[in-house]
């Protein structure tokens, strides 16, 4: 599910926004009338979308941006003569009056693109911590002053050792200092 946060100064025209998204199979996890509301319901989430308009009753669109964590995309609802002043690189806009299609194709272009990135990141190989790095450094020392090995054959065979016996290096290079020490 993309989290979708409608912010527009008049509530009902947030709610009128948030039952086209409903109709139309999206989730709206949030309507509220100020940044500071926005913000406030901003704390649990990971990421997801921001519809608004230019000016709510405490901030302007901009301000708004700026406080978003990481992963939380814009969606801006201008009129067309200030269309100019708001395009940015990092903010999505649509010219009112909106049309219907234009919201639903717009957030959901968005909502892909916020599922790529969620696969991409689960697809990112997890860092090491400095001790598990400290851990498979060990070994291949060891390994290297025992049995004669470079580095590179050193670090082939933790990880063909853990391969072949399917766990991680950091598992492979803790049974290669067990086993070598006793």
């Amino acid at each position: 599910m993309i989290n979708i946060i409608v912010v527009l100064p008049k509530l009902e025209d947030a709610k009128g926004i948030r039952g086209i998204l409903m109709k139309n199979g999206f989730q709206v996890t949030a309507v509220c009338t100020t940044g500071a509301q926005t913000l406030s319901q901003l704390d649990d989430l990971n990421d997801g979308i921001i519809i608004c308009g230019y000016k709510m009753t405490d901030m302007i669109y901009r301000e708004l941006h700026d406080c978003l964590p990481k992963g939380f995309d814009m969606l801006l609802m201008v009129s067309q003569h200030m269309m100019n002043e708001c395009m940015d690189n990092d903010i999505i806009c649509l010219s009112m009056p909106l049309k219907v299609h234009d919201l639903i194709n717009t957030v959901d272009m968005m909502s892909q693109a916020i599922l790529r990135r969620r696969r991409k990141a689960k697809q990112a190989p997890k860092a090491r911590s400095a001790e598990e790095s400290a851990l498979i450094k060990e070994a291949k020392e060891l390994l290297m002053n025992r049995n004669n090995m470079t580095e590179e054959e050193a670090h082939r065979y933790i990880q063909k050792c853990s391969m072949d016996s399917s766990t991680n290096m950091v598992e492979t290079a803790q049974m290669v200092l067990a086993m070598m020490r006793s």
